[in-house]
């Protein structure tokens, strides 16, 4: 995939911040909050948008040291896509011109271990809307039942399957979006932040 100038700049940054945030070093651009918030009362331009998963340990603007007005993040459990936060990525892209999606999952992800849970043992996820989320990442592990044998290389292929779907639906599952992929003024990639070291690690689309 061809990456726009602003996209790449904005991945390189991304990079370039999470060896910080791997090495414990933060940036005086992410420790000045406090003077950068009167400044962003007038507008904002960040320079990605990030789709990651809710989970307490995953904070993309940690992750990737950054400050107020540099990330335009949408959480949500399993980093999945559904409507509502394909909008929230539209939004962003349209009003801001951001040139660089991310859709990040992570290492041992409890989204992705109860669908795996609810795909093998047919267990029901406790409620209609937890199960939303569980039917929106099943495609990506059933395929793995039978063919993969251990729990943590299901939970370590399902984790990216699931990226991959999620960045999918993005790239065309929207018009606004779509356009702007294939105009070349947008890109759409996947990574996964390991739990275990601190780390992002960018697999598809790049």
């Amino acid at each position: 995939m061809h990456l726009n100038q602003a996209a790449l700049e904005a991945l390189r940054s991304l990079r370039e911040g999470n060896e910080r945030f791997a090495n414990n070093v933060r940036s005086l651009d992410a420790l000045m909050t406090a003077s950068n918030r009167a400044a962003l009362t007038a507008g904002q331009s960040p320079r990605a948008v990030v789709l990651s998963c809710s989970d307490s340990r995953v904070p993309s603007e940690i992750v990737f040291d950054c400050g107020l007005g540099d990330l335009f993040v949408v959480r949500v459990a399993g980093n999945i896509v559904a409507p509502s936060l394909v909008g929230s990525v539209e939004f962003a892209v349209a009003a801001f011109g951001t040139p660089l999606v991310v859709v990040m999952g992570h290492t041992n992800c409890g989204a992705v271990a109860a669908t795996i849970d609810a795909v093998q043992h047919r267990q029901h996820p406790g409620s209609e809307n937890l199960l939303d989320i569980v039917s929106r990442i099943a495609p990506s592990v059933v395929d793995l039942v039978g063919r993969v044998g251990s729990r943590e290389e299901m939970m370590r292929i399902a984790t990216r399957a699931n990226v991959r779907s999620s960045v999918d639906r993005l790239r065309h599952g929207s018009s606004i979006l779509e356009q702007r992929v294939a105009s070349g003024q947008l890109v759409i990639v996947g990574a996964e932040y390991s739990l275990e070291t601190g780390r992002v690690e960018f697999f598809e689309g790049v």
